[in-house]
């Protein structure tokens, strides 16, 4: 795996110089050359073995060569082999208490890069997202195509977009993006267990309305098909509507995952 970011290290030597003597010339090391990083990939995991060595493979394959692009991994206390998966690439990975808004958050903090791109590591960037997110002023996201081929799959994709398009709100699986120093004046992500997509994009688009990419981001239908996909969009719209009013995220969260199914997230 080829690396995408260069970073030169000289040895640094030091002349001892007696007192009283001048010095006649000073040899000059060769500078390092400062590659500075123009997109930080930051990727929230917790137990995603399953797939994690595939998408880190599509992902890398589809990094630009210049200006240089980092990959984050961030780890919210896997219990499977996740973390020994994403040492195998050329990519960083840290640690963070469980919760992607915290992961994502630590990331965010770790990164070089200009602009911070939130992946999800069940989803796919497409062909030639970096021309696409140059265009980022402060923030923006992806549509979105589910890679299930149930026909209810089509329309749940299609109301997404709209929606999306409509309200400028998105969810973490349209691979948000901000520039650090937008992110930054937002103060990153809530820090709550659900729903913090939904909460910082309702923030930013107060401020500035969103770049829309034109390529949709590919992302894993597994937990419609696992537990239905009727049932799945109603239990969304349930939730989303009881955030709406004012339920706790913390409550939202456990109807969410009640069988603590945190690889699904």
């Amino acid at each position: 795996m080829a690396c995408r970011i260069f970073r030169l290290k000289l040895p640094i030597t030091a002349t001892v110089v007696p007192q009283g003597k001048a010095v006649a010339a000073v040899e000059r090391l060769p500078e390092a050359k400062d590659i500075s990083v123009s997109v930080s990939i930051i990727i929230p995991v917790y137990n995603e073995s399953a797939g994690l060595n595939q998408s880190l493979q599509r992902l890398f394959q589809s990094l630009p060569a210049e200006p240089a692009a980092e990959v984050i991994v961030c780890d919210g206390g896997s219990t499977d082999n996740t973390i020994e998966i994403a040492q195998q690439f050329d990519c960083r990975v840290v640690s963070s208490k469980n919760g992607r808004a915290a992961q994502m958050n630590l990331g965010s903090r770790e990164a070089n890069g200009k602009l911070l791109l939130f992946l999800h590591a069940d989803s796919e960037l497409p062909d030639q997202w970096y021309s696409e997110v140059t265009a980022i002023t402060e923030w923006g996201f992806f549509p979105i195509k589910l890679d299930g081929t149930h026909w209810l799959l089509r329309i749940i994709e299609g109301a997404i977009n709209f929606r999306s398009r409509i309200s400028k709100v998105a969810t973490g699986d349209q691979g948000l993006c901000f520039q650090k120093p937008f992110f930054e004046k937002l103060h990153g992500y809530p820090d709550i267990l659900i729903m913090e997509d939904i909460a910082i994009t309702k923030l930013a688009r107060r401020i500035s309305r969103p770049f829309i990419a034109n390529k949709p981001v590919l992302t894993s239908s597994r937990r419609w098909e696992k537990y239905g996909v009727i049932k799945t969009v109603l239990l969304m719209w349930a939730l989303r509507f009881a955030y709406w009013i004012g339920i706790s995220p913390n409550r939202l969260h456990r109807i969410y995952y009640p069988d603590n199914i945190d690889n699904l997230r």
